[in-house]
């Protein structure tokens, strides 16, 4: 009787039928990663296409972050709607969006089946289900070993969560409280993705610096046992919040002496006010900021720093703006991530005075300007300098994009054959974002 049963549902696994599935992605390295996993995970038995007017199921993986994102996220749904209506196919709402607003999402699609970023391992069964699913709460378990894909960058998600309790984030709300992947999983990650050619390997998390602080154990660790696999490769370092960096800094300058780190860090400062910082719920200040910044400037005096920034956060006063216009100034930062304050539901911000539109979009074009301006100085300190870099690929244009040491962006003309190369450019000019460069050699690692 069981070896029946056993043939008959090996049987009924058969006869599901091959679906083409759509699939596009939208926010942070963590959902990009958690829409790699997905296209794995359905890969093994569906077709992955490019268009969702062909497609028999269509996903769209949200964010939700800011108040822009969210009404872009609520057209493009609307969009998808439409070619459900008319094709009869299926559409499933994944990511953060679908975690914290799941009732916006059903007012414009009720038939939209939903799924929240813990739950996308169980993708599968929700494409291959006749009925509308909902499976938003709970914690779910993510295969991350199908992560691994053929390419030469890969984004590895090292937790999901966080430990901050910031005023004005939906985010967290969405993924939740930290939750710290195993080590051995994420170094057999790597090893298995080295093995397979991939040259450039993104740690990402909501915070990477919280890293295993809920496991006993802590970034430094984990990137120790990275870098013992063998290989040609380097590693980015995703987003730190200072307060966490900072516990962990002397290791950290140890671990980024490894020529395969990229010199490039990302500390949020958010606000350059200590009191907005406070308000905000932040759990460093200023000066914590600026401490990472001198002792990393210190040792990579051009080594790359992200930053991000909130304008027009409710009680931000303009001596409050004109001090993160003046940390901006003295800091330098050779990126900043700058955005104007929207509320976002569920939060404690939201229910604060707020300060209004005009202003804030004010403020953030300040912020943005002096960033250009920073970021093109910056730039210029490598205008005729001849540099290594690694080609990852190409641009629409057809230049080879590579990255130096500091994680740069130089784009080259050359042949495609170079790509997953290291090159020797020598830099003739810069711009805001990039930099211009003309091949002189090129090897294999």
């Amino acid at each position: 009787m069981g070896k029946h049963v056993y043939i008959w549902v090996e049987l009924q696994k058969i006869r599901v039928k091959t679906m083409k599935v759509y699939i596009e992605s939208y926010g942070c390295a963590m959902n990009n990663a958690d829409t790699n996993l997905i296209k794995r995970i359905l890969s093994e038995k569906h077709e992955i296409i490019s268009d969702p007017w062909m497609a028999d199921v269509i996903i769209i993986n949200t964010c939700t972050v800011r108040g822009e994102t969210e009404k872009n996220m609520m057209h493009r749904i609307k969009e998808l709607e439409n070619i459900r209506c008319i094709k009869g196919s299926k559409l499933i709402v994944a990511g953060c969006m679908a975690k914290v607003q799941p009732a916006k999402i059903l007012s414009i699609s009720p038939e939209a089946s939903l799924i929240s970023p813990q739950k996308i391992g169980e993708i599968m069964e929700i494409i291959e289900s006749k009925n509308r699913e909902i499976r938003i709460v709970g914690e779910g378990i993510k295969d991350l070993k199908k992560m691994v894909t053929d390419g030469l960058t890969l984004t590895i998600p090292i937790a999901e969560g966080c430990l901050g309790d910031c005023s004005y984030c939906i985010v967290r709300l969405a993924r939740g409280r930290l939750k710290s992947y195993p080590e051995n999983e994420i170094v057999e990650i790597v090893e298995k993705a080295v093995g397979k050619g991939v040259k450039e390997i993104r740690i990402t998390a909501q915070d990477t610096a919280a890293y295993g602080f809920d496991k006993g154990t802590n970034l430094v660790n984990l990137l120790k046992k990275i870098l013992r696999v063998q290989g040609e490769y380097r590693v980015r370092i995703g987003m730190m919040t200072p307060n966490n960096a900072l516990k962990i800094i002397d290791g950290l300058l140890e671990v980024y002496d490894d020529d395969r780190v990229y010199k490039f860090i990302h500390i949020p400062l958010q606000s350059g006010d200590n009191n907005i910082l406070k308000v905000m719920n932040r759990k460093y200040t200023v000066e914590d900021y600026g401490e990472i910044v001198d002792r990393f400037r210190s040792i990579y005096p051009n080594g790359f720093i992200t930053t991000d920034i909130i304008s027009g956060f409710p009680g931000e006063s303009d001596e409050a703006h004109r001090n993160t216009i003046k940390v901006l100034e003295e800091t330098k930062p050779d990126k900043v991530n700058a955005a104007k304050y929207t509320p976002r539901p569920h939060t404690k911000a939201a229910a604060l005075p707020q300060i209004p539109e005009k202003i804030r979009s004010e403020r953030c074009r300040e912020v943005i300007e002096l960033s250009r301006k920073i970021s093109l100085e910056r730039n210029k300190i490598y205008e005729g300098k001849m540099v290594d870099a690694i080609v990852l690929g190409c641009n629409k244009r057809g230049f080879l994009k590579a990255r130096m040491k500091d994680y740069r962006l130089a784009l080259i003309e050359g042949s495609n054959e170079l790509i997953g190369r290291i090159v020797n450019i020598k830099i003739l000019e810069a711009r805001e974002t990039y930099l211009i460069g003309e091949l002189t050699s090129s090897w294999s690692w």
